[in-house]
């Protein structure tokens, strides 16, 4: 298990708050995210975590910077990564790949936020370099999209996109069965 890293994508502070980015059961999806994250921690296996740059133009730049903080929930410990991003991809604009090599990295193992953007477009990214990728479908999560026709609620934009990814992009599993399957 030494070339598998673990990769939690932007589990910041604006997805747990009141406003336009708040998540369906983000606290719910962070804990099974701590959940993996203490499993790599007690193997001593790396962890990058993905944390991407929000603007926003309504709140002070005091503000906006506490609510792009990693939460508490997942917060890195001193010798784990942090990488900053701009874009859906956590490999667009980015050292990730090059991180990745450096640790010799052939699988990685996704948590976060949100399963219809970031988590979609890095896993879509990462079959693009080879990467064996499983995404912990209870450790991620998502929001209430809009259409034409109407809103579509979280758990089934969250349901559609693990499904897309299961098999041609990833292997989908819960935190339980990926812990499981290690033993």
């Amino acid at each position: 298990m030494n070339d598998t890293v673990l990769i939690i994508i932007d589990i910041q502070n604006m997805y747990f708050e009141e406003g336009s980015y708040k998540l369906f059961n983000a606290e719910e999806a962070s804990l099974k995210a701590a959940n993996i994250l203490n499993h790599f921690r007690s193997k001593n296996l790396p962890v990058i975590y993905i944390k991407h740059l929000f603007k926003d133009d309504k709140i002070s730049q005091q503000e906006l910077m506490r609510k792009c903080e990693i939460h508490k929930n997942v917060m890195p410990v001193e010798g784990e990564i942090v990488i900053e991003k701009k874009y859906p991809s956590s490999f667009l604009n980015t050292d990730l790949k090059s991180r990745l090599d450096n640790l010799k990295a052939e699988k990685l193992v996704v948590a976060g936020m949100m399963s219809h953007m970031c988590i979609d477009t890095t896993v879509r990214a990462a079959q693009n370099y080879g990467y064996d990728v499983t995404v912990l479908e209870d450790a991620c999560t998502t929001k209430n999209l809009n259409t034409k026709n109407g809103e579509i609620h979280a758990s089934v934009v969250h349901d559609v996109f693990m499904a897309s990814l299961k098999g041609m992009f990833a292997q989908v599993m819960t935190v339980d069965e990926y812990i499981s399957a290690e033993n």
